[in-house]
């Protein structure tokens, strides 16, 4: 039973079924239905039915009426052609009714004369259309109209049935309340026979016949298709019903992409398209064309695959228990009802929502009043006071608002000195004023302390690097010294050798601290002029010519054949450049290239890129790379303050220039920009 209730392919063969037996259905009671008006055992034939015979006086009163138009209007639908005895007469070849009447006028021979001006109208084309006359009073199936009298071995439109036929007489009586005979076919004889021989190629006229033919031959094929087709109609609906939702290995019903839809929406575009699909069926049935009849076909079928979309959509939304949920009205109304608990809760927890509430209601409850009494003089002068009134608080209150919007955004901007006077406000407005006073005071606090730390930080670093300066002045003195004397222990020029760099390096980075200090707080003075940078990379190559030749580096220089200046100090410019050309003669790959690329951009701003490759993995980030003391070598071997790069982004940075660092992989680039 598991394996039915998720078969896919038994679903696919239901769905297939269920329009097949539809439309068996439909035929068999459209069978039934016609046989019950139409069909006869005497009429076995489609000639002898009422059906034919309104079809034929439907298309011989349209021809007299365009034989009427054509004497009182002087169309051209009639041509003039001449028999074999002199005789005119008017020739038309124009199957005309060949697409309406079931495309009957395509087997009808007629001969119309006007009895005032003895014109003839006729679709024959003969030597001699009185032998015609003859012949068509002699055919097996004619209708003819002479002297207001009728003539035809054609049932339904014979002498005694006319006057009953909706075609032949007006829907009004006279002032005796008889039937009027149709006034197109007073004065007109009319010779008609319905030659079958005619016409060979399949028209409506001949579908008509072969679907009256098909009713009559079987008669007991309804009785016994709808009984079967509606049974196994009704056992599919029920496995459909039991088994939709359903799939192999999961126990929840399985909604898809359009079961999401909000089901009204659903509804309303396919009722849109069906009924545009009932439009069209409608009138292309009408038509009973094969063509056209294939054409219906189809649109039975794309209306079948909406309906059954939205049946499908449909149960498993009543099975999945969320049919309700899935109405759009539905999401509003909980929308609606959420925001309503969120505003309750909002009135009942703040005082401030509280005291806004009533106030509402309270202009609401004087607006009403005041509305009711609208027919007094005193009424509307008192609401329009009361309307301006209103409108000045809240812009009174607004205007507060701004006061405190404008003062936080000085704070964000950086401004410490920020004040909002709070005497002038009530309630909340007043509270969220001293507020932002207080934090205005704590800003101002903070940043006083820092500034007061920083000064005392870099006070302190200049007063020890300034202490430490003196003894090591001392001991590089005396190393220089010791490296004069004619020493001839190998060991003791070791260790002054090592004494001497120790001490040169102590110095470098009690330098370098000295000017990071300086650097980071801004208490540095700077030339600003214009600067040639490309003599400056230049000029700085030329000077690390040989650390580079020691390392086997290649620089590779891409600049432009015009002069690029900057505005900048051309003391502190240097430094950047030489602390990143120092970085690269220390971390560098050996024997690799370094590429060194000057541009000008569309905003007219400088670049300078230096890329290299690093000899070592460079598992740190950019960001912790600037930090100070910080090195890509976290074993710190190499020589080094771990202190040029963040003296080269605060130099940068001071002469209002970008200063980043991009790593990828073993990929070591610094972008600068003024």
């Amino acid at each position: 039973m598991e394996n039915l209730k998720t078969s896919k392919v038994l679903k696919v063969i239901s769905y297939i079924l269920i329009p097949i037996l539809v439309a068996i259905m439909g035929l068999s009671i459209f069978h039934l239905a016609f046989l019950n008006e139409y069909g006869s055992s005497e009429e076995t034939e489609y000639i002898e039915t009422e059906m034919f015979a309104n079809d034929y006086l439907y298309f011989i009163i349209d021809q007299m009426s365009i034989c009427y138009n054509e004497k009182n209007s002087n169309s051209n639908y009639f041509m003039i052609v001449e028999d074999s005895n002199g005789n005119k007469y008017n020739y038309s070849n124009h199957n005309y009714g060949y697409s309406i009447y079931n495309g009957i006028g395509s087997y009808i021979d007629y001969i119309i004369i006007d009895k005032e001006t003895k014109e003839v109208y006729t679709n024959i084309r003969s030597n001699d259309y009185n032998k015609e006359i003859e012949n068509i009073k002699n055919a097996k199936y004619h209708w003819n109209y002479t002297d207001e009298n009728v003539d035809t071995d054609i049932k339904y439109i014979n002498k005694d049935n006319i006057l009953y036929n909706s075609v032949y007489q007006y829907s009004s009586a006279d002032e005796n309340h008889k039937y009027i005979v149709n006034k197109n076919i007073v004065g007109y004889d009319i010779y008609s026979r319905y030659n079958e021989n005619k016409v060979n190629t399949l028209t409506n006229f001949e579908l008509a016949k072969q679907i009256y033919n098909f009713a009559l031959d079987n008669q007991q094929l309804p009785v016994y298709l709808l009984p079967i087709s509606t049974l196994i109609l009704l056992l599919i609906g029920i496995y459909l019903l039991w088994a939709i939702g359903h799939e192999k290995g999961k126990e929840e019903i399985q909604l898809s992409t359009i079961d999401n839809v909000p089901y009204e929406i659903l509804l309303f575009f396919a009722f849109i398209l069906i009924t545009i699909l009932l439009a069209i069926m409608i009138n292309v049935l009408i038509s009973t064309n094969y063509i056209l009849l294939v054409l219906a076909s189809v649109f039975y079928i794309l209306g079948y695959l909406i309906c059954l979309i939205v049946l499908v959509t449909t149960i498993k939304r009543i099975k999945a228990r969320r049919f309700f949920k899935s109405f759009l009205l539905y999401s509003i109304w909980k929308w609606l009802k959420n925001k309503s608990k969120d505003a309750i809760k909002a009135i009942e927890t703040k005082v401030e929502n509280k005291k806004i509430f009533w106030y509402y209601c309270g202009f609401i409850l004087i607006s009403i009043i005041l509305v009711l009494f609208f027919y007094t003089g005193f009424a509307i002068i008192a609401l329009i006071i009361f309307w301006i009134w209103s409108y000045y608080k809240m812009k009174e209150y607004i205007q507060k608002q701004e006061e405190i919007k404008n003062a936080l955004q000085d704070i964000y901007n950086g401004k410490n000195n920020v004040y909002v006077n709070d005497n002038e406000l009530k309630g909340t407005l007043k509270e969220m004023a001293i507020y932002v006073n207080d934090i205005s005071g704590g800003f101002s606090n903070a940043i006083e302390e820092s500034l007061k730390s920083e000064r005392l930080k870099t006070e302190l670093i200049t007063n020890v690097s300034h202490d430490i300066k003196t003894p090591l002045t001392s001991i590089i003195n005396y190393v220089d010294l010791l490296k004069k004397e004619n020493i001839q222990d190998e060991k003791i020029k070791e260790y002054i050798d090592i004494l001497d760099k120790k001490s040169q390096r102590l110095k470098k980075l009690t330098e370098d601290l000295v000017e990071a200090s300086k650097a980071s707080s801004g208490n540095v003075k700077l030339n600003i002029e214009e600067i040639n940078v490309k003599e400056l990379i230049n000029q700085t190559i030329g000077e690390f010519k040989d650390k580079f030749e020691e390392k086997g580096l290649i620089i590779e220089t891409t600049m432009p054949n015009y002069e690029i200046k900057i505005k900048a100090d051309n003391r502190y410019i240097y430094r950047i450049i030489e602390n990143l050309f120092s970085n690269i003669t220390k971390y560098a790959q050996e024997s690799s290239r370094v590429y060194i690329d000057i541009e000008k951009n569309k905003d007219s701003k400088v670049k300078i890129s230096i890329k290299n490759i690093s000899k070592e993995k460079l598992n740190i980030s950019s960001d912790e790379l600037m930090q100070r003391f910080v090195r890509g070598d976290k074993s710190r071997y190499t020589e080094g303050s771990g202190l040029g790069l963040s003296i080269a982004k605060s130099l940068t940075e001071l002469q209002k220039g970008k200063f980043d660092i991009v790593i990828d992989g073993d990929l070591f680039k610094v972008v600068m920009e003024w």
